[in-house]
C-alpha cells in the first residue's frame, strides 16, 4: 500500500490503493447534522443497491425533450441500465476531501478542505503525493481549501485553479503545476464573501474554455438576490478572472443568482446544471441559465406560478433535505450523480436530452456514510470522495476514502 511523498507539512499518512470493495448494508443509522441544516435523519432499511426512499418531486425543466439522445462521448448512454456497482477503493486516509479534478494524463487532483493540502494521485497504484500546502488557506467551519479545476489548455500552460477561503474572502487563485511541485498561486478573482457556513466552492471549466464558480450567501440570505454581491451566486469567468464575454451584465462575473450554497456543477453537453443545500425543507437540482434568479431567499424548493409570476426559476428536482444535502455532481451514462452529505446515499438522476431532470433514484444508502465529491474519471468510473471526518460525520477505519463506481 502505498504513502505519500511529503511535500510540505504531513497532519497524518495518507494511502492509496486499488482493491475490490465490499458493500456493507446498515440500517437504523442516525446522521450528523449537515451543512446549514439544523434537523436530524434517521436512515431506514435499503437494499445494497439502494432501493429509492421517499420519491423526490420532479418539476419539468423544458415543455419537451431538445430532440437529443443521451449520448455525448462522455461515457453517457441512453440513460438505462442497471444499479451502479462499487468496484474498488482508490484511496484512503484522506482528511476532508473536497475537490477533484483530473489531469490530462489520468493522474487525479485532490484538495483537502481543512488541512489545506493539495494532493496528486498518480500512476496506475493512485499513489498519493502531497503537491504543497496553501498557505493563505484558513480553514474553519465550511471554508478552506475547496474546489480544483485543471485549465483547458494544461498540456500547454499547465495552470491548476483552485477556490480557497482566506482569512478576508473566497477566492479563485490560480498556480503552475510542474510535476508534484506547485507554483506560486496567483489570485484571479478576490472579494467573494466567506463566513462559517454557506461557501459554495466548486469550479468547473466549461466546453466554452470558460470557469465556472459556484459561491455561497454564508448565512446572510439577502447577499443571494443582490445581483451587486457575489455571494449566493454562480459566476462565469475567463481564465485570468475577467467577467466572461456574453455574461448577463458584461462588467460583472455574475452569470446565475438566487442561490443558497451550491457545491456541484456538472455539464450534460453545453447545459449547466447545479446541486444546491435548501435550509430546512427542500434541496435542489437546477438547470442554470444565463441571468436567471433561482429564489432564494424568497422560496425554498418550488415556488410554482407565484414564483415564476414574480420571474424567479424552479428546480428541475427537490428532495427532503434529510435525504440530500447534495455537494458533488458529474454526468455519465445518460444519468446526473449527485453525493449526498447528511443523506449519506449517491443519487441517480436520468436526464433526458439536456434540459429535463427524471427518475431519481438513491444507492448505498449509508454503506459509506457522507458523500460528497462525485467526478468522472478518465476510464468511465466515477470518483466518489466520503466526507466523515469533516466534523459531522462518524468516521470509520481507513476514512477518508476516494471510492470507484461503475456507474
Amino acid at each position: 500500500m502505498n504513502r505519500p511523498r511529503p511535500r510540505r507539512r504531513s497532519p497524518r499518512p495518507v494511502r492509496g490503493l486499488a482493491l475490490a470493495a465490499v458493500l456493507v448494508l446498515v440500517t437504523g443509522t442516525t446522521a450528523c447534522l449537515e451543512e446549514g441544516s439544523t434537523s436530524t435523519v434517521t436512515l431506514i432499511e435499503t437494499t445494497a443497491t439502494g432501493t429509492p426512499l421517499p420519491v423526490p418531486t420532479e418539476a419539468p425543466t423544458d415543455a419537451s425533450s431538445d430532440g437529443e439522445d443521451d449520448a455525448d462521448g462522455r461515457g453517457s448512454g441512453k440513460g438505462k441500465g442497471g444499479p451502479p456497482e462499487l468496484v474498488g477503493t482508490i484511496a484512503t486516509d484522506l482528511e476532508a476531501p473536497w475537490g477533484l479534478a483530473f489531469l490530462p494524463d489520468g493522474d487525479a487532483l485532490v484538495t483537502e478542505r481543512d488541512t489545506a493540502r493539495l494532493l496528486r494521485l498518480t500512476g496506475p497504484d493512485h499513489e498519493v503525493v502531497e503537491v504543497a500546502t496553501i498557505e493563505t488557506a484558513a480553514p474553519e467551519g465550511e471554508g478552506g481549501l475547496l474546489g480544483v479545476a485543471v485549465s483547458p489548455t494544461y498540456d500547454e500552460d499547465g495552470l491548476v485553479y483552485l477556490y480557497v477561503t482566506t482569512a478576508t474572502d473566497n477566492r479563485v487563485v490560480r498556480a503552475v503545476l510542474d510535476g508534484d511541485a506547485l507554483g506560486e498561486p496567483e489570485p484571479i478573482l478576490t472579494g467573494i464573501p466567506n463566513g462559517f457556513i454557506h461557501d459554495g466552492g466548486q469550479l468547473l471549466f466549461g466546453d466554452d474554455g470558460l470557469l465556472y464558480v459556484s459561491t455561497g450567501e454564508i448565512g446572510e440570505p439577502d447577499r443571494a438576490a443582490d445581483p451587486d454581491d457575489l455571494g449566493g451566486k454562480i459566476l462565469r469567468i475567463t481564465p485570468d478572472g475577467d467577467p466572461a464575454p456574453g455574461n448577463p451584465d458584461p462588467e460583472s462575473p455574475v452569470f446565475s443568482l438566487g442561490h443558497r450554497n451550491v457545491q456541484g456543477l456538472a455539464f450534460v453537453r453545453n447545459q449547466l446544471w447545479a446541486s444546491e443545500f435548501g435550509q430546512d425543507t427542500f434541496d435542489e437540482l437546477n438547470l442554470v441559465r444565463p441571468g436567471k434568479d433561482y429564489g432564494w431567499p424568497a422560496f425554498e424548493g418550488e415556488g410554482g406560478k407565484v414564483a415564476r409570476e414574480q420571474g424567479y426559476v424552479d428546480p428541475a428536482i427537490t428532495w427532503d433535505t434529510d435525504d440530500a444535502s447534495p455537494s458533488g455532481l458529474a454526468y455519465a451514462k445518460g444519468h446526473l450523480w449527485l453525493g449526498a452529505l447528511k443523506g449519506q446515499r449517491l443519487w441517480r438522476v436520468e436526464v433526458k436530452g439536456s434540459k429535463t431532470a427524471r427518475k431519481p433514484r438513491a444507492f448505498f444508502l449509508g454503506d459509506h456514510g457522507r458523500l460528497r465529491g462525485v467526478a468522472l474519471a478518465p476510464n468511465g468510473t466515477l470518483w466518489v470522495t466520503t466526507s466523515n471526518r469533516d466534523g459531522r460525520g462518524t468516521p470509520a477505519p481507513g476514512d477518508d476514502k476516494i471510492l470507484q463506481v461503475q456507474p
